[in-house]
């Protein structure tokens, strides 16, 4: 079995990538969006975090969240929003023997990418990519005009201009 290291940083700020266990042709994340947003919402009120940038995508997310100063658990996080979620779905998905063994949904893959944070530039790079993704993935032409992401959030309060992303220039930063 690889060795995951991780870095468990007190009060960190990290980013996060999640993602179902099967992406070819599932949308299940942005037609259950409620779902997903009231697991979040549970489990920042009982594992308080947060939100500096979100984005869904159909079969991923990504995000930059804060963890509360001495506190660097973010895999209890991930497993509650993760299991909350799945718990909310009509069951039927196809699982593995590994799976059924040990109790668990077909939902999501197990791991999970995660990077700390490291500076501010780190920051604003993994901001942006977090709200750039759906234009990467081909899901929109503008950011804009995707609804499942805090860009609008950022936009109302300033810290982007609507149009942004929109030139294909555009340096767009992201995980290293």
């Amino acid at each position: 079995m690889p060795d995951y290291r991780r870095l468990w940083r007190p009060g960190g700020t990290y980013f996060f990538t999640v993602t179902l266990l099967e992406r070819h042709d599932n949308r299940l994340l942005v037609e259950h969006i409620d779902l997903l947003r009231a697991a979040v919402s549970k489990v920042k009120q009982d594992y308080p975090f947060t939100i500096h940038a979100w984005v869904v995508l159909p079969e991923h997310l990504h995000c930059v969240i804060e963890l509360p100063e001495g506190d660097a658990d973010f895999a209890t996080r991930w497993r509650l929003i993760k299991s909350s979620f799945s718990r909310a779905l009509p069951q039927g998905e196809t699982r593995s023997a590994s799976r059924l063994k040990h109790g668990e949904r077909g939902i999501w893959q197990r791991r999970y990418w995660e990077h700390l944070i490291r500076d501010e530039n780190d920051f604003v790079r993994h901001v942006d990519y977090v709200h750039y993704n759906p234009v990467k993935h081909g899901w929109v032409e503008r950011v804009s005009d995707w609804p499942y992401s805090t860009f609008h959030r950022h936009v109302t309060q300033g810290f982007y201009p609507a149009d942004w992303g929109d030139a294909p220039d555009e340096d767009i930063g992201g995980p290293d």
